[in-house]
C-alpha cells in the first residue's frame, strides 16, 4: 500500500505542469527585458554612435528575448557602473545583470544574486607603458596603480600586492572610461582589470596602441557570466538555459545560416528536438518549442556572437585561444560545456 501511495505521489509530480513565474509574467506583459550592462566596455556592451548596444554581454541578453519574445531586440538596455550594478538587480530595477560580473561566493550566497553560468572564461591583469621596460608584476612594487571602483579587480589587487609584501598606491575611479582616461594621460604607472579590459584599454589607445603591452601574469580567476535575483525559479531556469543553448548550438554545429536548411532536413531525432520539430523542449522552461530555433536563427551560436562580439570580426580581435584557450569549446580544449538540452 506505502509501495502504492509512494508511486501515486511521484506520478502526480513528475505530470505537473510547470508554471511561469513573477519575472517571466512581467516581461511578456512588458513587452520587453530589462538589461543591466556595462556603458563603455567595447566588445561586451557598449553603444555605437547610433545607439546601438553591441557585445558578448549584449547578446546574451537578445538572445533571452528572442528565446521569451520571438524577438532578439525586445530589450532596454540599462547602462549601470560596477558599483550600481548590484543594487540594480536586488532592486528590480533590471531583469537581468549581463555586465562582465565575476562569479563569487559573496555574490552568489551573500547577495542573493544567481549566476546563469560563465558566458566568459577570464583573469585579471595589468596594462604597462612599454616605454616603462616593465616586464613583471614585482617592477610595479612601489608604483601608481589605475583600477576601477566595486569591482573584484580592485580587492584582488589588495590581496595580492599584501600577499607579496608589495606596496603600490591605487588611483581609484567609479567609471571605467575615467580610469582609462587617466592611465592613458600618464597618472598611474600600470592599470589592472580582467585581461579581455585590457585589451579594450589599450584598442583605446588607437595609433598608439603599440606603445602598450600586458603583462604575461594572471593573478586571478574571474569566470564571468550574467544573473538574475534568487526567488525566481523559471526566470533563473530560462536564462541558465538559453546559455547553455548558445554553447549547445555551436557544438552540433547549428548556425543562423544553416538552421532552417536543418530544420527541414536533419533526422537527428536530438537536433529535431532541439529544433521544435519534435515537441517537448519548450514545456520545461514555459517556453514555445521554437525557443531554441529562435535563438539561433535570430542572434547565433556562442561561436558566432563571440567572433562578431570580441573575435575575429570584431576590433579587438581577441582569439579563442586567449588566456590557454579556456573559453574554448570542451571539445576542443577549452571550459565551455553545456549539459543536454533532452
Amino acid at each position: 500500500m506505502h509501495i502504492l501511495i509512494a508511486f501515486f505521489i511521484f506520478a502526480i509530480v513528475l505530470h505537473t505542469p510547470a508554471f511561469a513565474g513573477k519575472t517571466l509574467d512581467a516581461v511578456k506583459e512588458r513587452g520587453v527585458i530589462r538589461c543591466g550592462v556595462n556603458n563603455a566596455l567595447v566588445g561586451f556592451s557598449a553603444p555605437t554612435e547610433k545607439g546601438d548596444w553591441r557585445g558578448l554581454d549584449v547578446e546574451f541578453c537578445r538572445a533571452v528575448s528572442a528565446a521569451v519574445l520571438g524577438d532578439p531586440d525586445k530589450v532596454e538596455y540599462i547602462p549601470l557602473s560596477a558599483s550600481e550594478r548590484l543594487l540594480a538587480l536586488q532592486n528590480n530595477k533590471i531583469d537581468i545583470l549581463s555586465r562582465n560580473t565575476t562569479w563569487t561566493l559573496s555574490r552568489d550566497a551573500g547577495l542573493g544574486m544567481r549566476f546563469a553560468g560563465v558566458m566568459f572564461y577570464d583573469g585579471q591583469g595589468f596594462i604597462v607603458p612599454a616605454s616603462l621596460n616593465i616586464t613583471e608584476i614585482s617592477q610595479l612594487n612601489g608604483t601608481t596603480i589605475c583600477v576601477q571602483s566595486g569591482t573584484t579587480s580592485e580587492v584582488n589587487l589588495v590581496d595580492y600586492f599584501r600577499s607579496h609584501s608589495f606596496t603600490y598606491t591605487p588611483l581609484v575611479f567609479d567609471k571605467f572610461d575615467d580610469s582609462v582616461e587617466a592611465f592613458l594621460s600618464g597618472k598611474c604607472q600600470a592599470y589592472s582589470t580582467d585581461a579581455s579590459g585590457l585589451a579594450v584599454v589599450r584598442a583605446r589607445a588607437g595609433s598608439k596602441s603599440e606603445q602598450y603591452v600586458l603583462l604575461e601574469e594572471i593573478i586571478s580567476k574571474e569566470p564571468l557570466g550574467p544573473s538574475v535575483m534568487l526567488g525566481d525559479d523559471e526566470w533563473f531556469a530560462i536564462n541558465r538555459w538559453v546559455l547553455f543553448a548558445l554553447l549547445e548550438a555551436e557544438e552540433h554545429n547549428i548556425t543562423s545560416k544553416n538552421v532552417d536548411e536543418l530544420k527541414i532536413s536533419t533526422i537527428d531525432p536530438y537536433k529535431q528536438r532541439l529544433l521544435g520539430v519534435v515537441p517537448g523542449i519548450g514545456k520545461p522552461l514555459v517556453l514555445n518549442d521554437n525557443w531554441f530555433y529562435n535563438i539561433v536563427k535570430k542572434v547565433g551560436n556562442y561561436g558566432e556572437i563571440y567572433d562578431r562580439s570580441i573575435g575575429q570580426d570584431s576590433p579587438l580581435q581577441l582569439d579563442r585561444g586567449f588566456n590557454g584557450g579556456i573559453n574554448l569549446l570542451w571539445t576542443n580544449g577549452g571550459l565551455l560545456y553545456a549539459p543536454s538540452l533532452r
